[in-house]
């Protein structure tokens, strides 16, 4: 679906997963350096959404993500995971409640397979998930756009757009996310200034070490592998599809990857791309999993590699020296085992 914001001036258009909306406008890093200083705001149009109506919405969230949903207060965001049974991670959900549905935001794509899923589960609880992608669009404004910048602010009192407040990128002025209807999304284009692309906010994602499903993931992926326990996954909630994996590897055991950021050496000015390898003493031991030209730390990425790779390795990803940041820590998981160890 082609976003109507591709028609702003200097418009690029994004590659596969991100076709339909900006890769950039003409000027990628004044276009994170605006969305870090609070100006701007990003066309993510392509995601998927999703509404999830009925009174019984909430507890039967619970019952099958790994979020405690049950008492989601409105206006209050949240992520959760939707796993398979054996606990490997399908969709990544970005969540608020409205007070009369449950709304989420989704990869592209994944708005279709999601809702087919949870029609499925659906039983005889009042619950009605619904697929609205054709009928919202999502956009990113950071801190200030339309709230006091003398823009219209479709947030402030208009009943047909939802806001929701993520947890704001590192280093920089706190944003929010708008369902806004999708019929409104020129105009919206049109009457806000400073648009960026989706590698400046790609850019300002990855320095914020936040894994994002079909770029971290794979497969095989799990929760602990990225990351993902505390934001997205509540250790202390009754049974879901895919808990047993979860609470194994919390209580007992490591999970066998981890998610590290990597600062690349710029010297060759070559950016390696998702799937690339990543070695350490000649030997492949991850991959490339995101990748950034950010606007203060220079080339950097996102990778998933082996729990038992040396944090201080200076490793190679596609060629490129690249150093070390923990984001997951080779001794995530196992706590019942620790616990036991110290009696």
């Amino acid at each position: 679906m082609r976003s109507p914001l591709l028609d702003l001036p200097g418009a690029v258009a994004a590659d596969a997963p991100d076709e339909g909306v900006a890769a950039h406008y003409g000027n990628p890093h004044a276009e994170q350096r605006a969305l870090a200083q609070g100006h701007g705001f990003v066309d993510l149009s392509h995601r998927g959404v999703v509404r999830i109506s009925g009174k019984d919405r909430l507890g039967w969230l619970h019952s099958l993500l790994s979020q405690h949903l049950s008492a989601l207060e409105p206006g209050v965001a949240t992520e959760a995971l939707l796993l398979d049974p054996q606990g490997r991670i399908e969709h990544a959900l970005a969540i608020v409640d409205d007070g009369e549905a449950t709304w989420a935001h989704v990869e592209p794509g994944g708005s279709g397979p999601l809702v087919e899923f949870l029609n499925r589960m659906r039983f005889l609880m009042d619950v009605d998930p619904q697929d609205v992608t054709a009928d919202y669009a999502l956009v990113y404004e950071a801190a200030g756009v339309g709230e006091g910048s003398g823009a219209a602010d479709p947030g402030a009192s208009d009943s047909e757009v939802l806001v929701r407040r993520p947890a704001p990128f590192t280093d920089a002025a706190p944003g929010r996310e708008l369902f806004l209807p999708r019929a409104r999304l020129a105009e919206y284009g049109a009457s806000h200034a400073d648009p960026a692309g989706l590698w400046a906010y790609e850019a300002l994602r990855i320095a914020s070490h936040r894994p994002r499903a079909g770029f971290e993931t794979d497969a095989r992926t799990i929760p602990h592998e990225l990351g993902w326990i505390g934001s997205a996954v509540h250790l202390d909630k009754g049974c879901y599809r895919g808990q047993e994996t979860v609470a194994r590897v919390e209580n007992l055991g490591h999970p066998p990857r981890r998610l590290v950021f990597l600062h690349l050496d710029g010297t060759p000015e070559h950016l390696p791309a998702h799937g690339d390898p990543v070695e350490h003493d000649g030997r492949q031991v991850g991959t490339v999993t995101s990748s950034a030209r950010h606007y203060e730390l220079g080339l950097i990425a996102l990778a998933l590699v082996k729990r038992t790779v040396p944090v201080d390795a200076i490793l190679q990803a596609d060629g490129v020296p690249a150093a070390q940041e923990i984001i997951v820590a080779p001794d995530t998981g196992g706590t019942a085992r620790e616990r036991l160890r110290t009696r």
